[in-house]
């Protein structure tokens, strides 16, 4: 369950980036709401993380949960912002996932 609450954690962590991202292009009251949507992402990130932490060993949740926010977040940059997706940056993000994997993959619990 708490590797659920794992993911899910690492899932509002792109999604707080993804506000980030918005409320930077919006302007007036539209930037307002996508910055609050950015505290309760990190809010809710933040409080997931802690909740699995308290089973899991903390480097390996700390490591799973940054990683799913950095693949998410790269990944959000190029399908919803449009940043490039260069060959190293698809090749350094594979293996990125490969690493989170490796990480769920050897931890006991």
């Amino acid at each position: 369950m708490n590797w659920l609450l794992l993911v899910l954690g690492g899932l509002f962590e792109v999604g707080f980036t993804f506000c980030l991202g918005k409320g930077k292009e919006a302007t007036g009251t539209e930037s307002y709401i996508w910055y609050g949507a950015f505290a309760v992402c990190l809010f809710m990130s933040m409080a997931l993380l802690i909740k699995a932490t308290q089973t899991l060993p903390l480097g390996t949740a700390y490591g799973v949960w940054t990683g799913i926010g950095a693949v998410g977040t790269v990944l959000v940059g190029i399908f919803v912002f449009k940043e490039p997706a260069t060959f190293w940056r698809v090749f350094f993000i594979s293996t990125l996932i490969a690493s989170i994997i490796g990480l769920k993959v050897v931890s006991t619990h």
